[in-house]
């Protein structure tokens, strides 16, 4: 494993595998420092050919508590505070259209941005011990990095409602059922269980996996029709790939395939 740290995010590399460890003690708050250098460091990812995966975690008790407080208190005006928002969401949406998939390894405490970043990656596994929830009613504000639209197009408006009114937790479990997140294990067993499933990833077609998460990302803002059109213009695409052929050609062989990402 090869491993690079600097203040606020540190990185480690293994099998294609890179793992980002949000350390911004004791909680992990989404300051703008923090979202600064989770920007760059996905645009570093997104030109390394080798790295094929991204898992997301946080250090210590908190995945990400959520933003700083005493940043939110110093909005001086609306104008400011809608460009607070959209700066966020400018980077979560990069998340959330990634061309390599990118899990979300929740460790403990999942709060308002921290869901919010939580919802923006592909996959989402839990702690048991972790709390997720959208708490800034409690504050007088809403979330602004996406949450009031994302939470709901995962667990349905009912829910996502009732959850961002009351600003109420839930746990892991309460989390699964809901299908907000699709694991939950053990604390001790968490980022194992991230990176077995981002191993199993790497080991496939690279092109493959991107036309998939853009037939999934672009889909589910389409028509029917429309999304159904979008995937068969990116499954006939992937027919003139090298990895259809090796891909096709190692299941009638009954043999692992050896794909190439071309």
């Amino acid at each position: 494993m090869t491993t690079t740290a600097n203040a606020l995010v540190s990185r480690a590399v293994e099998d294609g595998v890179a793992i980002l460890t949000l350390n911004h003690p004791p909680a992990n708050t989404l300051t703008p420092e923090v979202l600064a250098e989770l920007k760059a460091a996905l645009d570093a990812l997104a030109t390394e050919a080798a790295i094929k995966v991204v898992v997301v975690t946080g250090t210590g008790r908190f995945f990400i508590a959520g933003a700083d407080i005493r940043v939110l208190a110093a909005i001086p005006s609306s104008r400011e505070g809608t460009e607070m928002a959209l700066r966020g969401q400018a980077i979560f949406n990069k998340i959330e259209s990634f061309e390599k998939p990118v899990i979300a390894a929740i460790n403990g405490a999942c709060l308002g941005g921290g869901l919010e970043l939580a919802m923006c990656c592909h996959i989402r596994l839990a702690a048991e011990d972790a709390r997720l929830g959208q708490p800034e009613i409690n504050l007088g504000i809403i979330p602004g990095f996406g949450g009031t639209q994302r939470l709901l197009r995962l667990i349905g408006r009912s829910k996502a409602t009732e959850l961002i009114l009351t600003g109420d937790l839930i746990s892991a479990k309460e989390a699964k059922a809901l299908g907000l997140v699709s694991h939950v294990v053990s604390p001790e067993d968490l980022l194992r269980q991230a990176m077995g499933l981002a191993r199993k990833i790497a080991t496939k077609s690279r092109v493959a996996v991107r036309a998939a998460l853009q037939a999934i990302d672009q889909g589910a803002e389409l028509e029917l029709h429309e999304a159904l059109a979008l995937e068969a213009r990116l499954f006939g695409g992937l027919c003139d790939s090298e990895d259809r052929k090796e891909g096709t050609t190692a299941f009638l062989q009954k043999r692992q395939p050896q794909f190439k990402d071309r």
